[in-house]
């Protein structure tokens, strides 16, 4: 399969001081949250193939999280207009042409089919066991070496095994930051990493293969926290772009040099 790349990149994290440095958490208005960009019609013909042919890989709703869904559902069509969708009572023209049905017994196939990102809804842990947030509801197309369920209903501590630097320490400071969350604002980070281009990339826990610092892309995830107003809950998006060193600005390519993307031998 070619890979699915993008002709240039929209957000470069290494390239703004304020996301190059840990912890590179920064504030959004929710008109800048979602975005088409060059990949779009190639990205969503490949999730659109994953979601009809291999559903229980990556889509999952734990019935807690169906008013959750179905009001992320409500606010996206509210947004959809604005990056040039066609939205009626019961269907929605997406930028590349396609039509797909509101099916509101299926809210996250249907948000899975409308944009790029893959969502993630974290809420309070519905059998009280734990402190942490929980991954109740996701539809993940494009993970990068993690398996939906695998880490599905699991609080975020247990969600990031077998990372090392994934500390109990760590998690309850990312607790601290998903409880602060305002409604109306998000935060947003950035990732990047040398990447072979396997967009859609799960792989199950201790499976630790990586790109190599010599391989031909580059790999970023723009990774985005926004709270529900009425349910509360707080939708994880990930936007993944995937793109030749040629693909970036002069000024991202210098930024690069300055802070070159750098992993383990």
């Amino acid at each position: 399969m070619e890979p699915i790349l993008q002709t240039k990149l929209s957000f470069a994290p290494w390239a703004d001081p304020r996301t190059a440095r840990l912890p590179g958490v920064i504030p959004f208005e929710l008109d800048d949250w979602l975005e088409v960009d060059t990949a779009y019609g190639a990205q969503m013909a490949l999730r659109d193939q994953l979601i009809a042919t291999t559903p229980e890989e990556v889509v999952a709703l734990d019935e807690s999280a169906r008013p959750a869904a179905l009001e992320l559902l409500d606010m996206l069509l509210g947004l959809l207009p604005g990056l040039g969708f066609g939205v009626t009572s019961d269907e929605v023209t997406r930028p590349d042409g396609v039509t797909v049905a509101l099916d509101r017994d299926w809210p996250m196939h249907t948000m899975g089919r409308l944009l790029q990102c893959d969502i993630c809804l974290m809420q309070p842990d519905p059998t009280g066991e734990t402190d942490e947030s929980v991954l109740t509801g996701a539809v993940l197309c494009f993970p990068s070496g993690w398996r939906l369920r695998q880490k599905f209903m699991k609080p975020m501590l247990r969600i990031h095994q077998p990372i090392e630097i994934y500390t109990p320490d760590l998690a309850a400071r990312v607790q601290r930051m998903m409880n602060g969350v305002q409604e109306g604002r998000g935060l947003m980070r950035g990732t990047a990493s040398r990447s072979d281009a396997h967009l859609c990339d799960p792989r199950s826990e201790g499976e630790l293969r990586h790109g190599t610092n010599t391989s031909k892309y580059i790999r970023v995830e723009r990774q985005s926290l926004v709270r529900l107003p009425e349910t509360r809950a707080v939708v994880f998006t990930i936007h993944t772009q995937v793109v030749e060193p040629s693909a970036l600005t002069p000024e991202q390519a210098e930024a690069l040099k300055e802070r070159p993307i750098r992993l383990a031998d």
